[in-house]
């Protein structure tokens, strides 16, 4: 018994059951509750009307997003502790999540108007400019941190300095919304997958459907990388091109999960570390127990935010933050 449960498909399989238990919890409590057998009667249409539209038009979406952000992020975070060789690497901690959400609120802002009845057309665009700023925030990280190299204390500080800039000129532009726009915008910016529709899982399917099988596929690269640049290019692997495309799989997972679940910080730290502990570092089993681990911790800190101050709900990325941030002062106080 003791063999079976410390081989990775065993810790696999307990992590999908246990997405799964998450999932029939969170369908079932909220603000108003449903009885195990009426969410089942509905899910198969026997329900009523009112129970078919909290859990098809309110509960389902939401929960299919944290699912897919959760992934989404953990993988991000794998692939830039990865190629930094850092284990403190987060998308949200070195300012790409800041960098994604300042060009989308700047998009909003500036053609949509209003934070308030964002467009069909405009959720499927916002994933295009959070790109542009993660990109971008990522490309000065890259700049003003590289000095014969890049050393993990100097990228976790250059990063937290953009970090706090991006930060400085979104509260510029807040303060020149209208206060109902800026409280939506604080609100997203925390971390928040409320309000999520069946439109925001279209416009983020299918990118992760391209983006996370592509990381699984270069996990030969990542365990190469793992042994030193010399041994690297010994093996044939381009570093710095592979480092550059990889880098861009990163800041591409972390862009769309701001594009429709806001700034959530943490997660791509956490679940990468969590992952490593279960089934080892090599990549082509890490990166995929690291998707469910990112989606089960998602999921369960959605339903904990909408069920602690029911009827009122906590920003997600408030709760990962309670999680994440006293595990992040740890691994910094552990490193030398």
């Amino acid at each position: 018994m003791n063999a079976l449960v410390k081989k990775p498909a065993f810790k696999v399989v307990t992590l999908i059951l246990l997405i799964f238990l998450t999932f029939i919890a969170s369908l079932q409590t909220g603000a108003i509750q449903i009885q195990p057998v009426d969410v089942l009667r509905t899910l198969v249409g026997l329900g009523s009307e009112r129970d078919a539209l909290i859990l098809f038009e309110f509960r389902l979406p939401r929960m299919v997003i944290a699912l897919l952000v959760g992934a989404a992020l953990a993988v991000s975070g794998a692939i830039l502790q990865s190629i930094s060789q850092n284990e403190l690497a987060d998308p949200g901690i070195l300012g790409i999540n800041t960098g994604a959400g300042l060009a989308v609120v700047i998009f909003i802002y500036f053609f949509q108007g209003s934070l308030s009845g964002v467009s069909q057309l405009t959720i499927f665009i916002m994933p295009l400019f959070a790109f542009i700023g993660a990109a971008f925030a990522a490309f000065l990280i890259y700049v003003f941190a590289w000095k014969k190299g890049i050393t993990p204390v100097r990228l976790i500080l250059v990063g937290i300095a953009v970090n706090a800039a991006f930060s400085a000129l979104l509260i510029v532009i807040q303060l020149r919304m209208a206060p109902n726009d800026f409280m939506q915008a604080t609100i997203w910016l925390t971390g928040s997958i409320w309000g999520s529709t069946w439109s925001y899982v279209l416009t983020i399917l299918p990118w992760l459907l391209i983006l996370i099988p592509l990381a699984v596929y270069k996990a030969r690269t990542l365990n190469v990388m793992q042994v030193g640049t010399e041994s690297a290019i010994s093996l044939g692997v381009s570093m710095e091109k592979e480092r550059r495309l990889l880098l861009i799989l990163a800041v591409a997972l972390a862009a769309i999960s701001v594009a429709v679940a806001g700034g959530i910080a943490f997660l791509g730290l956490v679940a990468p570390h969590i992952a490593r502990k279960l089934v080892g570092p090599q990549h082509q089993i890490m990166i995929p127990t690291a998707t469910l681990v990112g989606a089960f911790i998602l999921l369960a800190a959605d339903m904990i935010g909408r069920n602690v101050l029911a009827p009122s709900e906590i920003p997600v990325g408030i709760v990962i933050a309670i999680i994440g941030a006293p595990y992040f002062l740890y691994l910094l106080m552990r490193t030398p």
